[in-house]
């Protein structure tokens, strides 16, 4: 009998049919959708803010009454083409009043976000931190004693804050920054600053002082088209080397290491930014003097208006709206008026100063 060899049946291996690519499309559209309405914001957010500032500009030039100037004389004054009563009312003295405190505002606001950004705290702004005091020691130095000094008061003040800049860092630094550590330094910082004003006061002539001590209080009255046009180029020079730095100040919000690996330059990123936040808020400084708490306050609102993402850009044009409607309030509000633009400033700051610190301790302690 002839065995035929068995064969053993063995079930071949299933393919395992390959996984379907996921569709994400609904994702990318839904991304779309969300950034083209986070630009829509902005830019109503900017367009209100920008007619906002027009508006309160307008009243800057008209409330207090224009005397006896022609109502058809004043939009030609405000453009330098009347001469007489008309030219010195709007041309000298409410035009460049106006300039001034928008461009002032815009850069303590840039600088006041630079430094948040920076230290990923909303206290860390350079009047806080001690680097307007700076600024304003330097500035006073010159103003008391070499008041015909070409330019003497912007480069006293850019040389007292990165003073200060170098000092703060110097002395909070622990193997990085602790921001407390530099809120407290910085405002030890600012009261030898302090002193040291207070010091040249009691070894200056009365004239110079009763100048110095309206600057210090921080008001844009009787700036002057030279201050205005310091102001401008100062701004001009800010914004475009904050454009250069939005990119790495971007990529260190997700951490060191990472920015890093994405090819920032952490290291001198940093200290380019904190240079220029203490270069900005010392030329504001050096014309309007140290108008208080708008650099603390105008990037937390830019941060609630448009996200963290967009507050570098929208900060400077939040500053000069605070400024300007506090010059307009302190030239024309019942009751109070006229005050000093940086006394309003305080009054409004403070309180806020203090409710953000409060806010600050009780998320630590909970």
């Amino acid at each position: 009998m002839t065995h035929w060899p068995t064969t053993t049946a063995t079930a071949e291996p299933t393919a395992t049919p390959p996984a379907k690519p996921t569709d994400n499309s609904a994702t990318i559209a839904a991304l779309r959708t969300a950034h083209r309405l986070q630009g829509r914001r902005l830019a109503t957010i900017c367009a209100a803010l920008v007619v906002g500032m027009l508006a309160l500009f307008s009243a800057s030039v008209l409330l207090g009454g224009v005397g006896r100037i022609d109502t058809a004389d004043v939009l030609p004054a405000a453009f330098g083409m009347r001469t007489g009563l008309a030219d010195y009312v709007i041309f000298q003295n409410r035009v460049p009043r106006a300039l001034a405190a928008m461009l002032s505002g815009a850069l303590f606001g840039l600088s006041g976000v630079l430094y948040q950004r920076l230290v990923r705290n909303p206290l860390a702004t350079p009047d806080i931190v001690g680097i307007s005091a700076g600024a304003g020691a330097g500035a006073t130095t010159v103003l008391l004693f070499a008041p015909t000094l070409p330019y003497g008061a912007p480069l006293a003040a850019i040389a007292g804050s990165f003073l200060v800049v170098g000092l703060v860092h110097l002395l909070s630094w622990r193997g990085g920054i602790d921001t407390y550590r530099l809120v407290l330094v910085g405002i030890g910082l600012s009261g030898v600053c302090t002193a040291y004003t207070n010091y040249l006061f009691t070894v200056a002539d009365q004239h110079s002082i009763a100048v110095a001590l309206r600057w210090l209080v921080g008001s844009v009255n009787d700036v002057t088209w030279d201050g205005v046009g310091t102001l401008a180029a100062a701004l001009v020079g800010c914004v475009l080397c904050a454009a250069l730095l939005s990119r790495p100040l971007y990529a260190m919000d997700l951490g060191d290491g990472l920015a890093t690996g994405l090819g920032a330059r952490v290291s001198w990123a940093r200290v380019a930014a904190l240079l220029l936040g203490a270069a900005a808020a010392a030329l504001a400084t050096s014309v309007v003097g140290p108008i208080g708490f708008v650099s603390l306050i105008s990037g937390p609102l830019a941060v609630r208006l448009v996200g963290a993402d967009r507050s570098l850009g929208l900060a400077p044009l939040v500053g000069a709206v605070i400024v300007l409607a506090a010059d307009v309030l302190a030239r024309n509000a019942p009751l109070i008026s006229p005050v000093p633009t940086g006394a309003l400033t305080a009054l409004i700051g403070a309180p806020y100063f203090v409710w953000l610190i409060l806010r600050r301790r009780q998320k630590a302690v909970t």
